[in-house]
């Protein structure tokens, strides 16, 4: 048994999470971050997470924040290890690699492309912690069992994390367009691009109707199945025999 004692700071913490703030409610590292979620998930400026704001949606004294966090940059690397923990949560580990991957791509852009203004803000973040470790070897591991050797599994590995995250920043800046932004871009296709003279702009007229309808929606699935058919390949390059893979 580990007799070490506390150290004094994880003491204090410890304490101070017993505590309760004017309004009554514990503070907590866990309720700081759903709480900052939340802020974010109702929309704002670049103002739309704040201590100040973070501390009146607690009913807690906004310098209290600071017993859990740094500074708002750490407020925000545990808010993106709080979303890769929740994709965490849903992604399945039966199957071949292909699907689970699969299921792995498609339920991490679902879950970012749910929350917006967190994805613009923390897609392109290293957290360092917990949930990502875990994820970042979930991931190698699909690789590493598919027949990848170190060098590729991470290479394919960051392919594949940078492909989801960032359609799923541009699919959740366009979620957050406001209504009539969003309503023009939409209408565009057809109002626009539809009525070009073929004279003058020949491919887009004969592409015309197919662009109205793929281009209001995510291509994250269609490039997603492309780059597995790339990586099947490239794996039946990688062990076939001879290879000295």
């Amino acid at each position: 048994m580990d007799r070490t004692p506390p150290q004094p700071e994880r003491a204090i913490a410890r304490k101070r999470r017993r505590r309760p703030t004017k309004s009554g409610v514990v503070l907590s590292h866990e309720l700081i971050v759903d709480t900052a979620i939340r802020l974010l998930n109702q929309g704002g400026g670049d103002d739309a997470l704040t201590v100040r704001r973070l501390g009146t949606a607690l009913g807690a004294d906004p310098s209290s924040i600071y017993r859990y966090f740094r500074d708002t940059d750490d407020l925000v690397l545990a808010v993106a290890d709080e979303l890769i923990g929740r994709t965490l949560a849903g992604t399945r580990r039966d199957g071949g690699w292909r699907e689970r991957l699969r299921h792995v791509g498609e339920h991490l852009h679902a879950t970012y492309v749910a929350h917006p203004k967190v994805a613009l803000l923390a897609a392109s973040r290293v957290t360092r912690r917990p949930n990502e470790i875990r994820a970042v070897e979930t991931g190698l591991a699909i690789f590493r069992e598919a027949g990848f050797p170190p060098d590729l599994a991470a290479r394919h590995y960051h392919q594949f994390v940078d492909l989801t995250l960032g359609f799923a920043a541009l699919d959740a800046a366009a979620n957050a367009l406001p209504p009539e932004a969003a309503a023009a871009d939409r209408a565009a296709w057809t109002a626009t691009y539809a009525r070009l003279d073929p004279r003058t702009h020949p491919h887009i007229s004969a592409c015309a109707v197919p662009l109205a309808k793929t281009m209001v929606t995510s291509a994250y699935p269609g490039a997603l199945a492309l780059f597995l058919d790339g990586l099947e390949a490239r794996l039946a390059e990688v062990t076939a025999p001879g290879t000295g893979r």
